[in-house]
């Protein structure tokens, strides 16, 4: 959980005040580790479960604070995005029945907010990323009202000096830009804490390291970003691009970035982490410094360090390194980022045994990790993972490969069983969640592979919106049920209401597959576009993307009624026919508003901009076609009264 009590008026006296306070507490630190002020000979796990709220329509829900209000629950609080929430878990000793403990707490808070968000007609949905979310919901009124993320956005909009660049491929491919820092609010993960002992953090780091690939293999549930198909795990993508604070000078001599797996395996102690966040990352947001530390040190008590923490808080490796105190007592431990949320809290809890199963073995299985595996392939490993999934392929222990499922099935599976069999947790538990990860990777059905299948068996029978639809509210089901991902069946046929749901607004049904010309091609090059692909308008934008016009066929009939026999026809550019300015609408544009608009200023297409931006296009033909479908639907349901009516009066 970040701290929220951030400065929101800095000028040099305050950040430098700030920077002093950050290095008095990293000199605390060191002299707690050197002199035992760091608790140890315990080991425990916790863990942050992120959420999306979603409404009736299984759209984004900016209710984050009115259910927080509701719930009164300290374990909740807000995230970046108002239809974001996160539950903050209590920590449990890493024995007995701590993973069942885990799971019941889990399905307490969910249960809670799912109880208050109902209320509002809203729900709880689990997902890396949620498949409804469009890049209109990422505005700034969706920001939650809050000093640390307006400082947030503010400072990480300075520091990079422009706008963000986002460009992902894999099935499909992305490529936009984005003025704010709400794409990171297209993620939400569960974050696994493991609290390890000062004089065993550098191996518990680098082991965290090490198995984080194969652990995101088994686990990745976020393939779909605004209706495109991208890596197996998107998330890892799109949260280096959407915190991307490096400015172009940065960008040129390969500056890291705030997001990042890091360079080489950490050697020494948690010192030498917090030594290279400070050298290469400034702050982006400050605190009012604590009491000095040592002075707190001097009384027998322990610092917050809150300068430190704060900022640790703004670079967000995979892996990162924490510093914390609970009931007065020091503590270090590591917070793996890289799982995301969902597609069932049984499979998060699954997840988070295997990966503290593997915690607790692999020192004892390898030794020094370091000296028997190259860090770039851990590096690269990590990276397969996201994009790959199951079907990565590893460089593991002393050069070795493996397949990612062979990895876990062979290898690693048998000693996370050891390692928590080891640390004496119950046997009943450890089959539940270990089994769980052997019959998916078996299975080989991730969330992502569920969510690619199904979307599969989709593509060709409904607009993308209502499939993604769709595809929410069997996830939504699915969560419900409580059954594993590995268990659950593919989608297979549409529900009749999906039809409706998915025509209420333009961007639900607009074409985005768009075939454009620029002011000065030639008309004959538009007339080809319209024939080629059977359309009757062909919309017109500038090199930047800006729509600047629209070409008509029925402006085509009137230069050719106009000029035949011109032999300058030939060389006519579309600057010359185009509408400029065309009536254009936005992806929230109500249907029955461009409907009317339409009807009332005697046009049969409408270009879809979001700013400046041509996205889409929709035409009188897809009304019509909506139109269609929805009858077929109200004559099938009135037959069907009719026919329920006469076999009861038969009766």
């Amino acid at each position: 959980m970040g701290d929220h009590n951030v400065e929101q008026e800095v000028d040099q006296k305050k950040a430098q005040a700030f920077m002093k306070a950050v290095l008095d507490d990293l000199r605390a630190l060191a002299f707690m580790l050197e002199h035992g002020g760091v608790e140890s000979g315990v080991t425990r796990i916790g863990a942050e479960q992120e959420m999306f709220l979603i409404d009736r329509d299984l759209r984004p829900a900016p209710l984050s604070l009115e259910v927080l209000a509701q719930t009164k629950d300290p374990r909740l609080t807000t995230e970046i995005a108002r239809f974001n929430l996160e539950a903050n878990l209590n920590p449990l000793l890493l024995t007995g029945a701590c993973l069942s403990e885990m799971e019941q707490e889990l399905n307490e808070l969910i249960s809670l907010v799912r109880k208050e968000a109902g209320a509002f007609g809203a729900d709880v949905l689990l997902s890396g990323i949620l498949p409804t979310l469009l890049k209109s919901d990422l505005t700034l009124e969706n920001l939650t009202p809050d000093p640390r993320y307006r400082e947030l956005d503010r400072g990480v909009i300075r520091l990079r000096g422009g706008p963000f660049t986002i460009h992902i491929k894999g099935l499909d491919e992305l490529d936009l830009t984005h003025d704010n820092i709400m794409m990171e609010s297209c993620n939400t993960s569960f974050q696994v804490h493991f609290q390890s002992n000062a004089s065993d953090f550098v191996s518990h780091y680098n082991t965290a390291q090490a198995i984080t690939a194969p652990v995101l293999a088994a686990a990745v549930n976020s393939p779909v970003l605004f209706g495109h198909r991208l890596w197996q795990e998107t998330r890892v993508a799109l949260f280096q691009h959407s915190t991307d604070a490096r400015s172009r000078p940065q960008l040129a001599r390969s500056q890291p970035t705030r997001v990042s797996f890091g360079d080489s395996w950490l050697e020494h102690s948690i010192i030498a982490l917090f030594h290279d966040q400070i050298l290469r990352f400034r702050p982006i947001m400050i605190t009012q410094p604590d009491e000095d530390p040592f002075q707190v040190l001097a009384r027998g008590e322990t610092p917050l360090l809150s300068a430190l923490r704060m900022h640790n808080g703004t670079v967000w490796r995979w892996n990162r390194a924490c510093y914390g105190v609970k009931d007065g007592v020091a503590h270090l431990r590591i917070e793996n980022r890289a799982l995301p949320a969902g597609p069932t809290i049984v499979d998060e809890v699954a997840n988070a045994a295997f990966f503290a199963g593997l915690m607790l073995s692999l020192p004892q299985e390898y030794g020094d990790i370091a000296a028997r595996m190259n860090f770039d392939d851990a590096k690269s490993n990590f990276f397969r993972a996201a994009r790959h999934g199951l079907d990565a392929q590893f460089n593991w222990i002393d050069g070795r490969s493996h397949t990612a499922s062979s990895l876990v099935l062979d290898h690693l599976l048998p000693l996370a069983r050891q390692g928590l069999t080891n640390a004496r947790l119950s046997i009943t538990d450890v089959d539940k969640y270990l089994g769980i990860i052997e019959e998916r990777v078996r299975s080989r059905q991730t969330g992502a592979r569920w969510i690619m299948k199904s979307l599969e068996v989709m593509q060709d029978v409904a607009p993308k919106d209502i499939s993604q639809r769709r595809l929410t509210a069997a996830m939504l089901a699915g969560q419900k049920q409580g059954d594993p991902v590995h268990r659950w069946p593919l989608i297979k046929a549409l529900e009749p209401d999906d039809w409706e749901q998915g025509y209420r607004t333009v961007g639900q049904f607009m074409s985005t597959d768009l075939f454009t010309v620029q002011p000065d091609d030639l008309i004959d090059l538009a007339a080809s576009v319209m024939d080629w692909r059977h359309i009757r308008h062909v919309p017109v934008e500038d090199e930047a993307g800006r729509l600047v016009g629209l070409v008509t066929h029925r402006g085509l009939l009137h230069l050719l009624i106009n000029r035949i026999g011109d032999k300058e026809l030939g060389v006519i550019t579309v600057k010359e026919i185009m509408v400029p300015k065309p009536f254009t609408i936005s992806p929230s544009t109500p249907t029955l508003e461009a409907i009317e608009m339409m009807r009332e200023h005697g046009v049969g297409c409408l270009p879809v901009v979001e700013g400046d931006q041509l996205v889409g296009i929709v035409t009188s033909y897809d009304f019509l076609d909506a139109s269609a479908r929805l009858f077929q639907k109200h004559l099938r349901e009135t037959t069907e009264s009719a026919e329920t009516l006469t076999m009861a009066q038969s009766a």
